[in-house]
């Protein structure tokens, strides 16, 4: 989750400005650094790995955001179990660590660093963000990754980045990988259709298969609503049109794929190629429905003024039927349909198919949520994998009877209560499972939603991370689990994951308004669906074709073997 990146998003991370290196430190350094090359001993290195910890321990500096809760035990940022677990078990301690109050700070923090060329920790976590990255990557102080990781991550790691090479993409610079890439759960965030359970069954309606079939439903939901409400008073589809149209909670992906092409992003064309799906026809297609239904009423015309959080506002407060978002809707916002309207129910719907059979929606798939770069600095830069290896190996899906069976510490996150163990945080004074993990809690990406399809087969929990999955998650969410999964195949990956391209830089901004504007106005009716095609010319005659391109150059490069 390369992982899935919104090529909407791009607007928002232009906008991170990160002033470039001094001339001393960009330029003629960045890159010379060869990959793993290192100040460490290898014998040092080799013994910490055979041994599973340094004996003696080694000091590491690194990025740490506060949390917030320590446990109420006199835990501090400074002196904490997690820390007092790495030194006892890893024999890793920290040394001159960052700890930003926050996320804006952090990036301040980087900015002037980089600018400055202050000295940056050995390790820095680095969120999804290609110009960051890159930014780092030119500041000189950071080594290729490659022999490292080749040397030293564990097999899960391996397997999952040769399974996913498109994770890379992001981390590749001349060949070299500049990152270690952490990894998420794959396909949490794939889109599918949360609809008004009760009202489908007041309705005797069925699981709508095409577009035709979901319109028959919001025709419904508006005009016999079983509610009793108005017509004026129901907007069938919770949708945001603020920011982008291709977003996480009531976004459109699933239309727009449904006439051929997913928005917003880079797709692969019949050729291999990348194009930009806001430009191909079957998004002419997707905004002339979009159009109907505003007309309708099928949409809330406030939509444009909404963000994701207030789509689903709608969805909640029971004025709309149908909420496009992920697997998790049931831990958030389920809840508050259930408190805000008595008697309402709600379930999980394949995305419909179009007109020509086509369906598709955005695809987060590569399993990467955040990255560390090693400082060229470092003396012990093979640490991290140290570290994250025996998260990987002993947390991400521990064993019965392992140390971490029940969870990470107990007194904390789990604990022994009428001599059975629990992680009832209700039974457990002080709970907190938040704990300041250099890379993040461990995740290993395909087992979170492998496990809710279990689950919603019928069949018992049986590791100790199935146990806790069955108890964390409603079953509701292992249904959706196995909707999203099932429709695996129409996934669409964005392929662009790189840093603003050169013309980018220049006019996509520009480039985004205009798509936003023209597609909003088509979908109010303020201009006919026709004036899709002046806007795809313009937007190929204003550099358009020239970052198409560009981009096209950057895939090859990054994706060739």
């Amino acid at each position: 989750m390369a992982k899935f990146k919104k090529a909407g998003l791009l607007l928002a991370a232009l906008g991170l400005v990160f002033v470039t290196a001094c001339s001393g430190n960009t330029g003629k350094n960045a890159n010379k650094e060869e990959s793993g090359s290192t100040n460490t001993s290898t014998s040092t290195a080799d013994s910490a790995f055979a041994a599973g910890k340094y004996d003696p321990p080694i000091e590491i500096s690194t990025v740490l955001m506060p949390i917030k809760n320590y446990g109420g035990k006199g835990d501090t940022k400074e002196n904490n179990v997690h820390d007092r677990w790495m030194l006892e078990t890893l024999g890793i301690k920290h040394k001159d660590t960052w700890y930003p109050a926050s996320d804006d700070q952090y990036r301040q923090k980087l900015q002037l660093a980089i600018s400055s060329g202050e000295k940056l920790p050995d390790f820095v976590k680095v969120p999804t963000n290609a110009v960051l990255t890159n930014q780092l990557i030119d500041s000189g102080q950071f080594i290729a990754i490659d022999e490292l990781f080749d040397k030293y991550a564990t097999k899960v790691w391996k397997d999952h980045a040769e399974k996913n090479p498109e994770l890379w993409y992001p981390f590749t610079r001349d060949g070299k990988k500049y990152n270690v890439p952490l990894m998420e759960y794959t396909n949490n965030d794939n889109t599918l259709l949360w609809l008004r359970e009760d009202w489908m069954e007041k309705l005797k309606l069925e699981a709508p298969k095409t577009i035709a079939d979901l319109e028959v439903i919001m025709d419904k939901f508006k005009n016999e609503n079983p509610d009793g409400l108005a017509p004026k008073d129901v907007y069938p589809l919770a949708i945001s049109l603020k920011g982008a149209t291709n977003t996480w909670m009531g976004g459109l992906d699933w239309l727009f794929g449904a006439y051929g092409s997913v928005q917003e992003q880079w797709n692969k064309d019949k050729d291999g190629n990348l194009e930009y799906g806001s430009v191909n026809p079957g998004a002419k297609a997707a905004l002339a429905k979009l159009q109907e239904w505003m007309n309708k009423g099928y949409i809330h015309a406030d939509s444009a003024l909404w963000d994701e959080g207030k789509s689903a506002e709608s969805w909640t407060k029971g004025a709309a039927g149908i909420l496009p978002g992920a697997n998790w809707v049931p831990d958030w916002p389920a809840p508050d349909l259930l408190k805000n309207v008595p008697g309402s129910k709600y379930k999980a719907y394949p995305v419909p198919a179009g007109p020509d059979g086509y369906m598709g929606t955005k695809w987060q798939n590569s399993g990467v949520n955040a990255s560390i770069m090693i400082n060229k600095d470092a003396k012990h830069p093979e640490a991290i994998f140290l570290y994250y290896n025996y998260l990987l190996e002993n947390l991400a899906n521990p064993t019965v009877g392992s140390k971490y069976e029940h969870g990470f510490a107990q007194g904390y996150d789990w604990d022994i209560v009428d001599g059975q163990p629990t992680s009832n945080k209700d039974k457990i004074p002080g709970f907190t499972n938040e704990f300041p993990f250099i890379t993040g809690p461990a995740r290993i990406p395909d087992l979170f939603m492998t496990t809710l399809v279990k689950l919603a087969d019928g069949a018992a929990p049986e590791t100790p991370y199935e146990k806790q999955t069955a108890e964390f998650r409603k079953p509701e969410n292992w249904y959706a689990a196995k909707v999203v999964m099932d429709q695996k195949d129409i996934r669409k990956q964005n392929y662009f994951t790189g840093a603003a391209t050169e013309t980018m830089v220049s006019k996509w901004n520009l480039l985004r308004q205009s798509e936003m504007e023209t597609f909003n106005k088509i979908i109010y009716g303020k201009l006919p669906v026709d004036a899709f095609d002046e806007f795809v010319s313009s937007w190929k005659a204003n550099g358009g074709d020239q970052i198409t391109k560009e981009v096209n150059e950057w895939f090859q490069s990054v994706s060739k073997k």
